[in-house]
């Protein structure tokens, strides 16, 4: 199973909402969530922010522009791709500068929205400012720590964070402890399974409310996974 990915589409046509949201159904990361119109997306990102926006220009109560630079000075990082039934370069410079990633002009193929939307996941995955859910903690990769919900932070060594990571990209799918040595230690001979379970039982100390009853950093036949 690979991580599942939330996708807003923020659109005031129903139609496309249903039929875009159809289209991300039939992909396993995806997730598709609605709101038609710009308050509603604004609501949306706040309450549990999605991993990328889909963000229509012209909604009923405010530009989506607008609202794109609103999300942007509240602090929403993932990726933003906004549609459009207006294609001139004055257009396409207005969107951008309100801080969304990419623009596409309405009609378009899906395999071209699925195409943009997957490269700027993958560009955002890397940046340093990403952010991923894990249970109660926000994780950010780059400055090797877990945010917790009250804003405390917990700080992660490297060998933590590359774990993290790792585990998150695989989903919820077991990765075994060979392949967990092999992507976090590279083909260091010295290193041995017990190494790599005494990191996982210090994260495990760290993140989990019961370290002994673990329900996000789980032990399967053979190796581990992460429920987020």
């Amino acid at each position: 199973m690979t991580q599942v990915l939330k996708i807003l589409i923020a659109d005031d046509d129903a139609d496309l909402r249903a039929a875009l949201a159809e289209q991300l159904a039939l992909h396993e990361e995806f997730s598709a969530v609605h709101a038609d119109s710009a308050q509603g997306a604004l609501t949306a990102s706040r309450k549990e922010p999605p991993d990328l926006v889909i963000m229509d220009v012209g909604l009923p109560d405010m530009d989506g522009r607008e609202a794109v630079k609103r999300m942007r000075e509240e602090g929403f990082k993932n990726p933003i791709i906004m549609l459009t039934g207006h294609d001139t370069e004055w257009d396409t410079v207005q969107g951008l500068d309100a801080g969304a990633n990419d623009y596409v002009t309405k009609p378009f193929r899906f395999a071209v929205l699925l195409a943009r939307m997957r490269a700027h996941l993958r560009q955002h995955e890397t940046n340093e400012e990403a952010l991923f859910r894990i249970g109660q903690y926000t994780f950010q990769p780059s400055a090797k720590h877990l945010i917790g919900e009250t804003g405390g932070k917990l700080r992660l060594t490297e060998k933590e964070t590359a774990i993290l990571r790792f585990l998150y990209r695989a989903g919820q799918a077991v990765v075994t402890r060979e392949v967990l040595l092999r992507e976090v230690w590279g083909y260091n001979s010295n290193v041995t399974t017990h190494t790599l379970e005494t990191h996982i039982y210090r994260l495990r100390q760290k993140i989990e409310r019961d370290p002994a009853k673990a329900q996000l950093l789980i032990t399967e036949a053979g190796g581990y996974k992460l429920v987020p």
